[in-house]
């Protein structure tokens, strides 16, 4: 199964509302988390998109141009930040145009994916 891994670009987020966390730490989180991913066996197609709705739009179509997406995971930052509704209510629609039927997973964090995408999904077989 090829999961659509979508959330806000780590330079879109506003980090003074996140002591202890910035650009840099959460790049490298996301990094670990996808390189967890891999390890477990999921095929993952990451897609960080800005927080302008149109770009985000454009940069998700991109993303699943051509692949056989079946799942997407949502990050946290996208669906938790009041400011990110009307983009998040826009990428759900998109996403579930794009691809009839997909399978929806959402984290709390970087380190918790895979826990999601356990929850509703499989690893591909390798």
């Amino acid at each position: 199964m090829v999961i659509l891994s979508l959330g806000l670009h780590p330079s879109t987020i506003d980090y003074s509302r996140h002591p202890g966390l910035d650009e840099a730490t959460l790049t490298a989180r996301i990094a670990a988390g996808e390189a967890a991913l891999d390890e477990a066996g999921f095929d993952i197609v990451s897609c960080q998109i800005p927080a302008d709705p149109d770009e985000a739009e454009a940069r998700i179509r991109q993303c699943v141009a051509g692949r056989p997406i079946e799942g997407v995971m949502i990050g946290a930052g996208l669906r938790t930040e009041p400011e990110y509704t009307l983009l998040f209510e826009r990428v759900v629609n998109l996403v579930n145009g794009l691809v009839p039927g997909i399978v929806f997973c959402f984290n709390t964090s970087p380190e918790t994916t895979i826990e999601a995408l356990r929850r509703c999904t499989r690893p591909a077989a390798r």
